[in-house]
């Protein structure tokens, strides 16, 4: 029988483990993220100097439903927060990307394939006639007098009679107009819904007016160019605007309504204050009918709605007079905004039904984990195939069959739309990250929090993202095919999965496996309350989590952030022992095992079961200067007869697990007894920090174990759970089982 001391048992695994390759998975940081500075601090604070610029916007815009166009004037104030003296100010002129001399067709790829319909043939032949793109009438400044510009496709460079210095802002006025399009055969994040049957538009604008592109200390001027996906780096600051449309359109806005009384009736008037007053479901405030009324009128007059908004960092709007308008009261902790939707007849009745009600509960539980909505309504607008957020308005598909009915699918879908989009009011509208460079800064924390909102409100909504089991297909894929989160958005592959799933997937993970809920709250609401109203990067996130919650979290961001690596621990080696001990040692001895049976490894049939039998190990004196010179000094000695005594029936088992995936994760182990009982332990994920490739560890147990599973409950994205059981389930293929005479 072979005999082992129990101190080379304990001890030998940390040093006999193949080492591999090191890869430096636990090492810090460091110099992948930018230097703290005053403008920047270690904690991922603000620094003492931290600074923003500011543009402040007044417009006047006419939408022409005749021929679907927009006009429009603005004068822009632009105020100079930097410490720098700035020479030329850049602004951005989104709609250039639909203009014929854009980038975006030309980097767009295509493929011929064996059936193709119109619209793909349109896409790639580009026949259709559209003018589209701004066209610039007027840069000049508050005198009338021209200021010289050059357009660089979807920017614009404004050059400054006069540098402007340090502390000093400066306005300016730009005239211009631009072709709406048709999202049906164009796409695209705005524009109008075309409805045959009646004739009508409805119009969702974005993106419809030159803005200022920010300036910051990270980047200096943000102006990548705009080709399509992503999305938005601007500025804060308030807006005055004025839209023009024809007498019967409703129109929903960024922004409180100014002059209510000269384009509502008093009927809606009423309503409206009603709602104000409403916390239990929605107010209609133009019903149904009178939108049908309106569809066959067609007024040819014209109205001006006002609305004003403060500190917002863009601005948009919806406008048709098919539009149903309901509105109900939201109390959180200290305000009231109103929850609101606008929705054609053809989103009934499901919309009049959830619409609200979604918004209504995303700012609930946003609030809760991030930071109190501050703004005075959010609006949820729906048009066909289309999901978007911008400050207070979003809009969204989810539209029932022509009879009004509508499957789980579009329900849930509808849902789950609303709350991603309501949700970007605080991921980037409020929390103000660069889109433009960064998409998982918005995308994947709005996800996360959206899996939050639809697990409280909604728990019988099938989850698409939030979760590790839902990542797992995309993170065990051809890594050919797959980027680093942090990757610009405009080189992202698999984009859904990359700036959406995977981000969220982490993050939950974080909060329910690796810090917990109460740490990964409470440091998430200080990166939320921290940077609010200002703009975080990367390492802001980052060193705040950290900062909050005093958890070492580098190994994490380097994993899932930094690489393409998986999970894919596995359970590769298990041995079960128990102490030898002579009989005249120990009164209640062990019982004695009659062989050594158990060791195994991945190719070993043991694998498949444990036997019956317990290898064994000697217990031996503890001889403190054999054990180290450091002991000998004690004076007190170890109690070897209690120890044994204490162990005599114990259970050692020692595991083995090996890191296949690259991703080092916490160790889930789930233990099951003889006596039908279950345990679980965990082990952080820094047991990888001496051999990122393989550990092992012997765990003492008072019973006998029947059943080993790693990460019973799917919690950490692991690609291969049939590595993490022991005995290992057999899978015999249909060949096996025709072998051994079954079917």
């Amino acid at each position: 029988m072979k005999r082992i001391l129990i101190g080379l048992l304990i001890l030998s695994p940390m040093f006999a483990s193949a080492q591999g390759e090191w890869n430096q998975k636990f090492e810090q940081l460091g110099t992948q993220l930018p230097t703290a500075n005053n403008y920047r601090n270690a904690s991922g604070a603000p620094g003492k100097d931290y600074w923003q610029q500011r543009a402040d916007y007044v417009i006047d815009a006419e939408l022409n439903d005749e021929n679907q166009s927009l006009t429009g004037r603005e004068t822009i104030t632009y105020f100079n927060n930097s410490p720098d003296q700035l020479s030329y100010l850049w602004l951005q002129l989104d709609q250039n990307m639909r203009s014929k001399a854009s980038d975006t067709p030309l980097i767009t790829e295509n493929v011929v394939t064996k059936a193709m319909s119109g619209r793909d043939i349109q896409k790639i032949s580009r026949e259709y006639d559209f003018d589209g793109g701004f066209k610039v009438g007027e840069v000049s400044d508050v005198s009338g007098r021209p200021l010289k510009y050059i357009i660089n496709k979807t920017m614009m460079r404004v050059d400054l009679p006069k540098p402007l210095a340090s502390g000093e802002q400066v306005s300016f006025n730009v005239a211009w107009s631009y072709n709406i399009q048709d999202r049906m055969p164009l796409g695209g994040r705005s524009g109008y819904e075309y409805f045959p049957k009646d004739g009508n538009y409805l119009y969702t604008i974005a993106q419809w007016f030159p803005r200022m592109a920010v300036y910051d200390d990270v980047e200096g001027w943000q102006h990548k160019q705009f080709l399509g996906r992503g999305e938005f780096a601007l500025e804060f600051g308030n807006y005055k605007v004025k839209l023009t449309v024809p007498a019967d359109f409703v129109v929903g806005s960024t922004g409180e309504l100014q002059n209510a009384s000269q384009v509502l009736t008093k009927a809606q008037l009423e309503k409206l204050a009603q709602a104000r007053k409403t916390f239990d479901k929605p107010v209609i405030i133009v019903s149904e009918e009178e939108a049908r009324k309106a569809e066959k009128n067609k007024s040819s007059a014209k109205k001006t709605w006002e609305y004003h908004a403060s500190d917002v960092r863009d601005f948009a709007f919806a406008a048709s007079r098919k539009f149903i308008w309901d509105a109900q009261a939201v109390q959180l902790d200290t305000k009231t905004p109103l929850a609101m939707s606008y929705y054609p007849k053809e989103g009934n009745p499901l919309w009049e039904k959830e619409s609200t009600k979604a918004v209504a509960n995303t700012l609930r539980t946003y609030s809760k984990h991030t930071v109190e909505y501050p703004y005075p309504v959010a609006i949820s607008v729906h048009s066909a195939s289309i999901g978007m957020e911008y400050p207070m308005i979003c809009f969204n598909f989810g539209r029932p069959a022509e009879d009004g009915s509508y499957t789980d699918a579009v329900k849930w879908g509808m849902i789950g739309v609303i709350i991603h989009e309501v949700g970007h009011n605080f991921f980037p509208m409020i929390i103000n990250s660069d889109e433009r460079q960064w998409s998982w800064m918005d995308e994947g924390l709005d996800t996360f929090v959206q899996s939050l909102t639809e697990k409280e409100h909604y728990p019988t909504k099938p989850l698409k993202r939030g979760e590790a089991r839902l990542i797992v297909d995309y993170m065990k894929g051809d890594k050919e095919g797959i980027r680093p989160i942090m990757t610009n958005s405009e080189q992202i592959l698999q984009f859904g999965d990359n700036a959406y799933g995977k981000p969220a997937a982490a993050l939950s993970i974080l909060r329910e496996t690796i810090m917990g809920p109460e740490l990964f709250d409470y440091a998430f609401k200080t990166y939320s309350e921290r940077w609010a109203f200002k703009r975080p990067s990367p390492a802001d996130f980052f060193r705040t989590m950290e900062d909050a919650s005093a958890v070492d979290l580098d190994w994490f961001w380097k994993g899932w952030f930094y690489t393409t690596d998986h999970v894919d621990l596995s359970l590769s080696k298990v041995k079960w022992y128990k102490m030898d001990i002579p009989e005249n040692e120990v009164e209640n001895k062990a019982k004695k095992s009659k062989k050594a049976k158990i060791s195994s490894g991945e190719s070993s049939q043991s694998l498949m079961d444990f036997g019956d039998e317990a290898e064994t190990f000697t217990f031996t004196d503890t001889d403190p200067a054999a054990v180290s010179e450091r002991f000998a000094e004690f004076m007190n000695v170890t109690d070897d007869k209690s120890i044994m005594k204490a162990n005599a029936d114990r259970n050692f088992y020692e595991l083995t697990f090996e890191n296949k995936g690259g991703l080092v994760m916490p160790i889930i182990i789930e233990w099951t007894y003889e006596d039908g009982s279950v345990e679980r332990q965990y082990l952080p994920a820094e047991i990888w920090k001496k051999n990122e490739n393989v550990v092992t560890k012997v765990f003492a147990k008072d019973k006998k174990v029947t059943n080993i599973v790693i990460d019973p409950n799917k919690e950490t994205a692991d690609v291969a759970t049939e590595n993490n059981v022991f005995p290992r389930m057999e899978n015999n293929s249909r060949f096996d089982l025709f072998q051994s005479g079954g079917e």
